[in-house]
């Protein structure tokens, strides 16, 4: 196996464990989290609550037990969308593939425990994108606008990383021309600085802080600031115990976070577009990387700990992470935990990406020696 296709693999798995693994998290406090678990959660859990399916009747979901979530089934579908058209994607890609696939394809969702249709599972800002692009007519670049501002389109941009692998600037580009039919704002942006991060992280002796420039040198406005304070501050609490760690972090956050205090009650302003406010997600997952070095076991579990949009949180840390460390970064037996749990199946989609980004490596490179060419040409003509 190339170690292209290797990194894609390793992506893909430590992105879904780190889902799976915050999934039984999200929306708690780390008190909470410590409480209900006796400690730190320190691997694959049950569902904080006993009695998920009547808790939340707007979202009965089974978190925990290995269970990913949306973001991992919506990163899967991405990739199916890769898969079919072999090429750089953009917004009317996922009008055209991403919508259907959301709306017609039965699938496995370990979350209810059924098959169906990922409409079904997707949350209210993810609804959006079929009620926008397949019964509003929306045109793809702008559908995004009028969303609620949150990670939904950051969670599945790890792909987009892969196909430009290298190419932090192009990674940015495309997941903010994907990202338009999904998110406006800052919502929009976090997701072209976490493909950034992607693309940096799967070169050749990269580390943490190569991902963290590489998302540092392409975002904007409060995106950039917020991962600046964020990261600032996790250089200087690295040494800390991991409780005071996380609460440095979200202190960092707070001035540049909508959501409020707490997660389940967001203030009035809550994801409201904003030039200086950020999501919290990405700041954080880049934040707990650079505390930890890379280090995929000790950043996800941060993430987990953390509480707030948990499993999104550490399904870009454990993205990155993975991108960096390789498939041996992951613990066998979570990769093993989530497999059984979530029934998926990671070769398959591990294929489907790699063999989608080797195409379009080739035909870049095609671009590029021909635009190069033509450059010659030109400097010929004008001598």
């Amino acid at each position: 196996m190339n170690w292209l296709r290797e990194r894609t693999a390793a992506v893909l798995t430590g992105a879904a464990v780190g889902d799976a693994l915050g999934g039984a998290t999200e929306g708690f406090t780390p008190e909470a989290i410590e409480q209900r678990y006796g400690g730190r959660v320190e691997g694959i859990v049950p569902p904080f609550f006993a009695d998920w399916q009547t808790r939340k009747p707007i979202s009965p979901y089974h978190k925990g037990d290995g269970h990913v979530t949306d973001d991992t089934l919506m990163t899967q579908a991405l990739v199916q969308v890769y898969a079919k058209r072999r090429r750089h994607l953009d917004a009317f890609d996922i009008a055209e593939d991403l919508v259907p696939l959301l709306t017609e394809q039965v699938r496995w969702i370990p979350e209810l425990e059924r098959e169906t249709v990922l409409l079904e599972r997707i949350f209210l800002a993810e609804k959006w994108l079929v009620l926008r692009l397949r019964y509003g007519h929306v045109d793809p670049r702008e559908a995004g606008v009028g969303n609620t501002v949150n990670c939904g389109a950051t969670m599945y941009m790890a792909p987009v990383g892969v196909v430009n692998a290298g190419d932090p600037a192009a990674a940015y580009a495309e997941a903010i021309d994907l990202a338009g039919a999904h998110q406006s704002s800052y919502g929009r942006e976090a997701a072209g600085a976490f493909a950034a991060a992607i693309s940096a992280a799967l070169t050749p002796d990269a580390d943490a802080e190569a991902a963290v420039a590489a998302a540092l040198a392409v975002s904007h406005d409060g995106t950039r600031a917020a991962i600046q304070a964020v990261v600032e501050a996790a250089r200087r609490n690295a040494a800390a115990a991991p409780r005071e760690l996380a609460a440095a972090l979200r202190e960092a956050v707070i001035p540049f976070d909508t959501v409020g205090p707490d997660y389940r009650e967001p203030d009035a302003d809550a994801r409201r577009p904003s030039r200086t406010k950020s999501i919290e997600e990405l700041p954080v997952a880049l934040g707990f990387l650079v505390a930890h070095r890379g280090d995929f076991r000790e950043s996800v579990l941060a993430a987990v700990n953390y509480g707030r949009d948990s499993d999104s949180i550490a399904t870009m840390a454990g993205a990155i992470a993975a991108a960096l460390g390789g498939p041996d970064a992951i613990p066998a037996e979570w990769v093993r935990g989530v497999t059984e749990g979530s029934r998926i199946d990671f070769d398959h989609y591990a294929g489907l990406l790699a063999d989608a980004a080797e195409q379009i490596v080739r035909d870049d490179t095609d671009r590029i020696r021909q635009r190069l060419e033509r450059l010659d040409a030109l400097a010929g003509a004008a001598s």
